[in-house]
């Protein structure tokens, strides 16, 4: 079984559940300070996996995650502290992040989509995932830590 916590990683996430479960194993071993990016095309599955991450961190499977596209950040209460979800598709770089409570939300949990936008506020022991489609269902997914 492919670890979350390896410096680097190829797995094979052949449906939702595959996703899900990943997205548990993940969930258990997060802690405040750390940082989760996602990468991937439009479309590759990077909301699916945040859905089921903070859904496995709030411990509600019904938890509603609505993608922060829009909003550019969602917070969520879970038993580890606050767990910030930026979705930055729309800035041009990292100096709207600093409005946005960026520094401040560094010290809980953050989770990131379009990490390419953070610059030089990417964190150094951040978790890098990125999904790559297969197929309508299939998708790999690349795990590597640090920069």
């Amino acid at each position: 079984m492919v670890d979350a916590e390896s410096l680097a990683t190829r797995l094979e996430l052949p449906d939702l559940a595959a996703t899900e479960a990943f997205a548990a194993r993940l969930a258990a071993q997060l802690r405040p300070g750390h940082a989760v990016l996602l990468s991937g095309e439009l479309g590759a599955g990077k909301t699916a996996l945040a859905r089921a991450l903070l859904r496995a961190l709030t411990g509600d499977p019904a938890l509603e995650v609505p993608s922060p596209s829009y909003t550019l950040v969602q917070t969520y209460d879970t038993p580890i502290g606050p767990v910030h979800h930026f979705d930055l598709w729309r800035l041009r770089d990292s100096a709207a992040l600093i409005e946005l409570g960026w520094d401040e939300a560094r010290a809980d949990v953050v989770l990131v989509e379009w990490p390419d936008r953070l610059g030089p506020l990417t964190p150094p022991d951040a978790r890098h995932l990125e999904l790559t489609v297969l197929d309508e269902h299939r998708r790999i997914l690349h795990v590597r830590t640090g920069a």
